[in-house]
């Protein structure tokens, strides 16, 4: 069983950056994919990025080029760097950590076996 733990998250000014970190025990993110979604108030959990096993990286259109998803594996923890960030980008970040090895699974919360508490991001205008 993974367990993963959230942090970075805290109010921030609109064109600010900000980096999550998201740690990993009992398992290691280099048997896993990782990914990070969103979840802003009265709207559903969306899909904001994820790193391979092999470090490739995915990100949603909304963020492409605004976000950084990269990996430590020595301090098995993910990280989600932000910059240029937006009031639209408001929202409880969580780290996931999925076993599948479709690379279409990425992209879809139901595929993620391990979920992170959340961490909250707000953007002020």
């Amino acid at each position: 069983q993974v367990q993963l733990v959230e942090s970075g998250g805290g109010l921030v000014q609109a064109g600010d950056s900000l980096r999550l970190s998201c740690a990993a025990s009992g398992g290691t993110f280099s048997r896993y994919v990782a990914g990070w979604f969103r979840q802003a108030p009265g709207k559903e959990r969306e899909f904001v990025g994820a790193i391979s096993r092999g470090d490739t990286t995915y990100y949603t259109n909304s963020v492409r080029g605004r976000v950084t998803i990269s990996k430590d594996d020595i301090k098995n923890t993910v990280y989600l760097q932000m910059s240029s960030l937006k009031p639209e980008d408001t929202a409880v970040y969580y780290c996931a950590a999925s076993r599948s090895y479709n690379v279409g699974d990425y992209f879809v919360r139901s595929k993620y076996d391990f979920w992170g508490q959340g961490t909250q991001v707000t953007v002020s205008s």
